[in-house]
């Protein structure tokens, strides 16, 4: 159980940074998805740009299994890297946007 507490910590705290810096548009809204009774974890765009509706996942993490899954990157940098420097194992962590096959020439957890 200290095991999910702790992912459940460092995941949202991963989030919360990203959010800290994530936009600066007053017309678009960053929001903290953090759903810790099923473990469901997001960073969303939502709002108006000139005549323009913006609506966008940013990054989407799960926690299931023991293991961290990160189900969307829209950003540039390499997240399961900065989970791993954060003390996730990488074998804890699974590329969930990649398709199972594809998963067992990563670094990182089929499943």
């Amino acid at each position: 159980m200290a095991e999910l507490d702790q992912y459940r910590e460092i995941v949202q705290k991963l989030l919360t940074d990203y959010a800290d810096y994530s936009n600066d548009d007053q017309n678009v809204d960053t929001e903290l998805i953090l759903d810790t009774t099923r473990d469901h974890y997001q960073l969303v765009h939502v709002g108006w740009q000139n005549e323009h509706r913006v609506y966008g996942c940013v990054l989407h993490l799960d926690i299931k299994n023991g293991k961290i899954w990160l189900q969307h990157n829209g950003t540039e940098r390499d997240i399961a890297a900065e989970l791993v420097d954060m003390g996730v194992p990488k074998t804890d962590i699974v590329i969930g946007f990649h398709s199972p096959f594809k998963r067992q020439f990563t670094e990182y957890a089929v499943s």
